[in-house]
């Protein structure tokens, strides 16, 4: 039995999970399906738990070359145009949290962390490859590709996203759940903007049924631009009723955003038309996790998407697959035996759970506030005004992650009676 880990996607959590295992001495082996590595997905935001982690990494420089870091969350009416609420981010962020609060391009975030697992030294990287299926044995776990080919280590890690291969295996199948929303995503130059669209700033614009985020990534040369809206492929929005089974991307018209968001303000219409080009998803997750079993069973574990699949309300996807990846490292930092994976993954996913469960939860709620309607709109409007960052700080996310149980120290007695 070859004595690696088997990482199943070369995505944010499988580089994130190959890194953390890197650090503590464990070499693993990485799947890509992808022939390449290539710059893929539109912007990010990170808080202080997942700066945390690039931190403790040694990854801060690397970070602060790539990313922005705004100084205010700004809340607006999508209608109106006026201010509804704000957090202070910057200097605030590392007063309160001890690290700052970044954004910055998905492929970015990819790039600085495969390089740190290239430093490392200890990563086989397998690109056209993907798991078709794994078997536990007494000493590991074997791994069969899609080309037959097969793969043997002491673990399993299915890091391979909402649609992953590793947890219909171990959980079962079971369908992703449909939101009923759409993200339209697109970029923009930030010297295309009017200047006042140009701050350094996340502004998220909430209206009835919508809203849209954007803010400054690649040190603020360009913006990141979401916009979430109610509807289904093929019914007004594009592609045909039922082919896009699995919430890939299609090519979207402006026209079709602007019509789903409805009467909108001056600077929100400026933002949206200065976007060159729109991708069009389905957003898809599924129930908030149930319990540790959901997280890992034996040698194999699920992370980030496979685990805890998140809608994008709370902007903790990312954060969320480094943090399992965090603490899988400190997990086996701290182990008193450092290849009893079955032991090992029980603590990760003891520790993790409830923890996501919670995020899942908040996320799913965040969304039903942000597209509020009538009366809960107003209640909304209202409490933000009155208690505005009471409301937008999360010191229970940003003050994570949690560090995982370390095990007793014995005494010198029983130390020498062993």
């Amino acid at each position: 039995m070859n004595q690696q880990v088997i990482v199943a996607g070369g995505g944010i959590g499988g580089l994130a999970s190959a890194l953390a295992l890197a650090r503590q001495g464990v070499p693993t082996v990485l799947l890509e399906q992808a022939a390449a590595f290539g710059e893929v997905g539109a912007g990010l935001q990170l808080g202080p738990n997942a700066t945390r982690v690039l931190a403790d990494w040694g990854l801060s420089d690397a970070l602060e070359a790539c990313a922005a870091f705004p100084e205010v969350l700004r809340v607006r009416d999508a209608h109106r145009g006026t201010d509804l609420g704000q957090l202070r981010l910057g200097a605030m962020a590392l007063a309160r949290y001890g690290q700052p609060y970044a954004t910055l391009h998905r492929a970015d975030l990819h790039a600085l962390l495969r390089h740190a697992v290239q430093q490392q030294g200890l990563t086989e990287w397998r690109l056209n490859s993907r798991l078709a299926s794994f078997a536990e044995t007494p000493d590991g776990v074997s791994a069969t590709l899609d080309d037959g080919s097969l793969l043997t280590g002491e673990a399993l890690l299915g890091c391979d996203g909402l649609w992953s291969r590793v947890r219909s295996q171990l959980l079962g199948a079971q369908g992703v759940r449909a939101s009923g929303h759409l993200a339209y995503r697109g970029m923009v130059r930030a010297g295309d903007l009017p200047l006042a669209l140009r701050a350094t700033v996340v502004t998220a614009w909430l209206g009835p049924r919508m809203h849209v985020v954007h803010y400054p990534v690649r040190g603020g040369e360009w913006f990141n631009v979401v916009a979430v809206v109610h509807g289904v492929l093929g019914q007004g929005h594009g592609g045909e009723p039922g082919s896009d089974p699995q919430g890939w991307s299609h090519e979207a018209r402006a026209t079709d955003l602007q019509r789903a968001i409805g009467p909108a303000c001056a600077d929100l219409l400026a933002m949206i038309e200065a976007v060159p080009g729109w991708t069009l998803w389905a957003l898809n997750d599924r129930p908030a996790m149930a319990g540790a079993h959901e997280h890992a069973q034996g040698r194999v574990a699920l992370l980030g998407d496979a685990a805890h699949p998140l809608r994008p309300y709370l902007a903790q996807g990312a954060a969320m697959a480094m943090e399992d990846a965090w603490t899988l490292g400190r997990v086996v930092e701290f182990a008193q035996k450092k290849g009893d994976w079955p032991h090992l993954l029980a603590v990760l996913a003891q520790t993790r759970w409830q923890r996501n469960a919670q995020v899942q939860q908040h996320s799913q709620r965040n969304g039903r506030i942000f597209h509020a309607t009538g009366l809960v709109r107003w209640g909304r409007d209202t409490a933000m005004r009155l208690r505005g960052e009471r409301l937008l700080d999360n010191p229970w996310l940003y003050n994570g992650p949690p560090e995982p149980e370390r095990p007793p120290v014995p005494s010198p007695r029983a130390r020498r009676a062993a």
